[in-house]
């Protein structure tokens, strides 16, 4: 699903945000049996941030609590290898040079295995796959959209640093709009008007027009929507390259998920997301 942005004014930011020197990070003298995984908790259904602790949330980095769809991936992959979880909320662009740096362990973001993100980072099976859609005002000549020609000479926006972005000069004639980073910048866009349509893979999409009131959905007939590589719509995890202990470990605990149990989470997370109504 997503980026491929690596910066060094990222990584500062990483650094400086967790605090993360080897003193901070060893808070646990036992760091073995503590699995640390970075997301954004700006994702939703995927992950998002909450202020109060439930019994679905668990505490992040900066002192808020992260749910989401990933965020029970996390804890049933910790739950399987019998280690505490401990999620750490950073940017996007954050999160491969965290990886690289040993800040976290493994990356359980809606990140999508890449052949450029795996020249610096080992990735397991993917633990979900979807399609991509476009989200559009409910409103507007595009809510009926079928096929990509119908967006020809929209505004269109992307996320920044991610397939949402790349895909759009597929759609003839279209006006690709400067990609943003954050999603809820996206959505802020559609709904003031500035964007006719953001690209989104269906769980991202239901989860926005489920949080948005007047947004909608175009689903894509069947050859006329973006040509992609169904590997280009799932989502992995990552951990640091060459660490193929830990892959292989999740690897075996990603395993004892089984699809249904995949789905359900996906369900419940969607249901569960914060509401901008």
């Amino acid at each position: 699903m997503r980026r491929l942005a690596m910066m060094a004014l990222a990584l500062m930011c990483v650094l400086t945000a967790t605090g993360c020197s080897n003193d901070s990070n060893n808070n646990n003298t036992d760091d073995s049996n503590v699995l640390r995984v970075g997301m954004e908790c700006n994702y939703a259904p995927f992950n998002w941030t909450e202020t109060t602790a439930s019994d679905s949330n668990v505490p992040e980095s900066n002192g808020g609590y992260c749910a989401g769809y990933d965020v029970e991936i996390a804890k049933a992959l910790a739950s399987s290898l019998d280690m505490e979880l401990e999620v750490v909320k950073l940017e996007w662009d954050a999160l491969l040079p965290a990886l690289d740096k040993d800040v976290i362990d493994a990356i359980v973001a809606g990140m999508t295995d890449t052949p450029k993100r795996r020249e610096n980072a080992d990735f397991t099976s993917p633990y979900y796959q979807s399609e991509m859609v476009m989200i559009v005002r409910a409103d507007s000549e595009y809510a009926n959209a079928t096929s990509l020609e119908d967006f020809s000479g929209a505004n269109v926006l992307g996320q920044l640093n991610t397939m949402y972005d790349t895909v759009i000069d597929q759609i003839p004639n279209v006006n690709h709009m400067v990609p943003l980073e954050s999603y809820s910048y996206m959505i802020a866009s559609l709904l003031n008007n500035e964007a006719d349509a953001l690209t989104a893979e269906t769980p991202v999409a239901q989860g926005a027009i489920d949080a948005h009131e007047g947004l909608a959905m175009v689903v894509f007939q069947p050859g006329q929507g973006f040509e992609l590589d169904p590997s280009e719509t799932s989502v992995s995890i990552a951990v640091k390259k060459g660490n193929t202990e830990l892959l292989n470990s999740l690897e075996s605990a990603l395993s004892n998920i089984s699809e249904e149990e995949r789905l359900q989470m996906m369900a419940d997370a969607s249901a569960n997301q914060p509401s901008s109504n």
